[in-house]
């Protein structure tokens, strides 16, 4: 075997790669200019490892502005970094020498197989957004059950008795646990779950037509059966963008006739047509803290395995309102 080529060259000392595979963000030292092969030093480099999953990287509303904020916090400290994707195919540790790696920061899902050959590589690492019993790390979040457990009170408390929550339960953990917010709260006031409809727990989706393409029939069956909520808990923003649009064009008024919440505030929840209502996420600041968690990690590898829960910010807009007299 010979000395590793493209990204795992760049680590042990060489120079950054070229094409798709990693992106690199050094910057300058001593006055050197950034990208001088002299900057890299064997342990100063950490990870931005991001899942080979179109709508989880860098481009996305939500995890975009996760991966800003950690690249900034790692460049405010001086410290190089290295976006890599995901690949399924390849053997993590092939990618890389260790020595060259100060950590990592896995930034949503990364699956079980290269997480353990991180562990067994000794890379200090912590999770965004994503746990995986088998191999406990620390892992920094969104409190999102906690929080989908207050929108769901809140649209509640406007009278709403007929809710239903929107997004694929395994599109991510995030998603998950707002679902478990969502029935928690909906259990505490009585309401029953049961009628939620599968389909719309099961939606996917890589884009916002692709999503609006496969809600459109089910809540038109929904209007045909007149089981149309008088509320939907959306899973993120975008979710609830796409269910403002098909109501639109059903004739249905939001908030007149339906409610609408979102999660994430993103940019476009507050130049939509209601503005939407959502629960505001610090997307830089979690990547900044999972920087910060690195840093402790790497500082004391042995202190006990730590899962951070940010809190949020409910955002009151347009898009909801107090629940019909039907409802």
């Amino acid at each position: 075997m010979g000395q590793p080529s493209g990204v795992g060259a760049w680590l042990a000392g060489g120079v950054p790669p070229s094409g798709s595979y990693g992106e690199a963000s050094r910057p300058a030292v001593s006055g050197r200019p950034a990208g001088s092969a002299a900057d890299v030093e064997l342990g100063s480099q950490v990870i931005i490892l991001v899942p080979n999953v179109r709508f989880q990287t860098r481009l996305s509303y939500y995890w975009g502005r996760i991966i800003e904020g950690v690249q900034e916090e790692l460049e405010e400290r001086g410290i190089g970094s290295i976006l890599i994707t995901e690949q399924g195919t390849t053997r993590f540790a092939s990618l890389i020498n260790p020595r060259g790696v100060m950590g990592l920061v896995g930034v949503g899902f990364i699956s079980y197989p290269v997480l353990l050959e991180i562990r067994n590589l000794g890379i200090p690492t912590v999770l965004i957004d994503h746990e995986e019993p088998l191999v406990p790390t620390d892992v920094l979040s969104m409190n999102n059950f906690e929080w989908m457990r207050r929108v769901a009170n809140y649209l509640i408390g406007l009278g709403h008795r007929r809710l239903q929550f929107v997004g694929n339960l395994t599109y991510s953990r995030s998603f998950y646990d707002r679902w478990f917010g969502f029935r928690a709260m909906m259990e505490e006031h009585g309401l029953s779950t049961d009628g939620q409809h599968d389909g719309l727990l099961t939606v996917r989706g890589h884009n916002r037509s692709e999503m609006t393409e496969a809600l459109e029939p089910m809540l038109q069956e929904l209007q045909r059966e007149e089981r149309l909520p008088t509320a939907f808990a959306c899973a993120n923003d975008s979710i609830a963008i796409c269910i403002m649009t098909i109501l639109a064009r059903m004739g249905v008024s939001v908030p007149g006739d339906v409610s609408v919440a979102g999660f994430d505030d993103i940019e476009d929840a507050a130049l939509s047509s209601p503005t939407l209502t959502t629960v505001h996420v610090h997307k830089h600041d979690m990547g900044r803290r999972a920087v910060e968690a690195l840093l402790r990690r790497v500082q004391q590898p042995a202190s006990p395995v730590e899962k951070v829960l940010l809190t949020g910010e409910l955002v009151i807009r347009a898009s909801t309102g107090a629940a019909r007299d039907d409802g």
